[in-house]
């Protein structure tokens, strides 16, 4: 009975995730869709060019790259500044006053601790470019002032950007405009920018100050359906998300997003690139998206309100500049000193965002605790475990209850044969008489698929699980385990193909589910019963490509599992 409660948990669990998707998820998405196929990005008369669209040299319209060429030789070719703060390496471009050079100090690119560290930011030029660009633009109409743009060579007032010292550009347009734009950097990923310009002429200007991350070729994605890569950003306290393959399929090349703060930017698994414009000023937030000589262009950028500078008179515009690792409660800070509206929807936390959240708390205070993420998750599990304890108590009992009936049950089939009906009536009896819920079996499985969604989702998407190692051989618990039962576990000097990656956690944790089932009442049918007794089977394959987390979550949860309704048995005086 509870092998058919889990497989009926299992299905009812899928049903209602396909369910929410299908009938609401679905059609979210689709009507949001259809709503932003209607906007356009052209200027109204006598609003603002947004970044790349006014005459001449456009705003965030990088060089053509004839050829891709080594990064550092394309570096090299600038002059430039430094950027080393606590947790970056990097530099600006001088030319244009590019951010696109951006390395991220703590992170590597595998677990090998002398491997790569992570590249986030590279210069046009280069295999990926991907940089941040700011700058004012004018109204469409009538003669616009010469404005710096990508190619505009700036004066620095200092080598280096460090935590401790910020640099100031400065570059005069030559007809009465002279531009700055200050940049300071914090201890951990978040850049200001600050600009400004000072009219010396004799008449006023208006001028609209942008910021904008461009992002060349579309990089490699899981795929995963829960998890979004791609442009994100929150705007009028609403989260817009669209992945590479959205953007590809908009009609119009772009969407427009009108808002008041809010923020904007590019996102992968575990990085992100985000530009937060000053939170009570009325911005226009665009996504974008160009082929130009087979290659793709993804942009996110904002118009910020337009400044009129008289003459002798001057204008600022600040604004931020996220580029680093999403680390949740880095995030969260930013959230609140800044007051960046719903910037903790970075991370990717999914339909149970009530519930994942939660949880990886719990796991991180463990983690300060144990000083091991593995031993929080096992922590993680006793505490599950112990929250549902009375419904599984009294849902053991029910099945143990069951298990003692079984001898009847088997009569009774033998007794009225294929008389579905009055066999049906007389089991019901049976239940009735004895006090047996048969469907209290399902329920702590059915209640505890949300909490197993979630830790997948704290698993999959947290970077604080990335590279977080176990015991043994388990360096990783958010990759699936590294070993394989067909090359007995690395024994035989060969490597098997991917489909075939079955290791040693999975089958511990099959085993684990093995047992639990020769607890429980077996069914009175043969063929019922041979089919559930191959699902240990099943899901130690389903499992042996899950986060290696999750199947020492299940595996333990097993094991006291089994725990519990031994005891429970043996209270009750039935035989295992």
């Amino acid at each position: 009975m509870e092998q058919k409660n889990l497989f009926l948990a299992i299905a009812l669990s899928i049903a209602i995730v396909l369910g929410f998707h299908y009938f609401y998820d679905r059609p979210r998405v689709q009507q949001q869709q259809a709503q932003q196929q209607g906007q356009t990005t052209t200027p109204t008369p006598g609003a603002p060019a947004a970044p790349g669209a006014v005459p001449g040299t456009a705003p965030g319209a990088a060089p053509a790259v004839t050829a891709v060429r080594d990064r550092a030789a394309v570096i090299g070719e600038t002059k430039r500044v430094k950027i080393d703060s606590p947790r970056l390496l990097g530099s600006i471009s001088l030319t244009g006053g590019l951010v696109d050079d951006v390395v991220l100090k703590d992170y590597r690119e595998t677990v090998e601790p002398g491997s790569p560290r992570i590249t986030l930011f590279s210069p046009a030029g280069t295999e990926h470019p991907y940089y941040a660009e700011f700058g004012w633009t004018a109204a469409p109409n009538g003669t616009p002032p010469k404005l710096p743009d990508s190619t505009t060579v700036w004066t620095a007032d200092r080598d280096t950007l460090t935590a401790a010292n910020p640099v100031t550009l400065t570059w005069d347009n030559g007809a009465g405009l002279k531009f700055t734009r200050t940049y300071t950097i914090d201890n951990n990923y978040m850049l200001t920018v600050a600009q400004a310009v000072q009219n010396s002429g004799s008449a006023p200007v208006t001028l609209y100050p942008y910021s904008l991350i461009s992002r060349t070729n579309t990089p490699v994605v899981l795929g995963f359906y829960i998890l979004h890569e791609g442009l994100l950003g929150v705007f009028d306290n609403s989260l817009k998300e669209y992945t590479y393959a959205n953007m590809k399929d908009e009609k119009t090349g772009a969407v427009k997003f009108p808002s008041t703060g809010g923020w904007l930017g590019i996102t992968d698994k575990y990085w992100l690139s985000a530009l937060v414009p000053d939170q009570g000023e009325k911005v226009e937030g665009n996504f974008r998206h160009t082929l130009r000589d087979k290659t793709d262009r993804y942009q996110v950028d904002y118009l910020g309100a337009p400044r009129t500078v008289a003459p002798g008179a001057s204008a600022e515009s600040k604004g931020h500049l996220f580029a680093g690792a999403k680390e949740v409660k880095l995030i969260d800070a930013y959230k609140d000193q800044y007051n960046i509206a719903l910037f903790d929807r970075a991370v990717d936390w999914g339909w149970f965002y009530f519930l994942t959240r939660p949880i990886f708390y719990v796991l991180d205070y463990f983690f300060v605790l144990l000083g091991n993420f593995g031993l929080a998750i096992l922590l993680l599990t006793v505490l599950v475990k112990a929250i549902f304890f009375p419904l599984a108590n009294k849902s053991y009992k029910s099945m143990t209850a069951m298990k003692k009936l079984q001898p009847e049950m088997v009569r009774l089939r033998e007794q009225y044969g294929e008389d579905r009906q009055k066999l049906n009536q007389a089991m019901m009896e049976l239940y009735k008489k004895e006090k047996v819920n048969p469907v209290s079996g399902c329920l702590p499985i059915v209640i505890q698929i949300p909490v197993f969604f979630a830790l997948y989702k704290v698993l999959f998407v947290t970077i604080e699980m990335r590279h977080a190692p176990f015991y043994g051989w388990i360096h990783d618990l958010s990759a699936q385990d590294p070993t394989t039962v067909f090359n007995l576990f690395g024994l035989i000097p060969w490597t098997p193909p991917h489909i075939l990656m079955i290791g040693a956690w999975p089958i511990l944790m099959g085993i684990t589910m093995y047992l639990q089932q020769k607890l429980n009442p077996q069914p009175p049918d043969p063929i019922q019963a041979k089919v559930f007794m191959a699902l240990p089977v099943v899901f130690t394959y389903m499992l042996s490509a899950f986060p290696s987390g999750l199947v020492i979550y299940w595996a333990w949860n097993n094991l006291l599992s089994i725990a519990q309704q031994w005891f429970i048995m043996k209270r009750a005086g039935v035989s295992a």
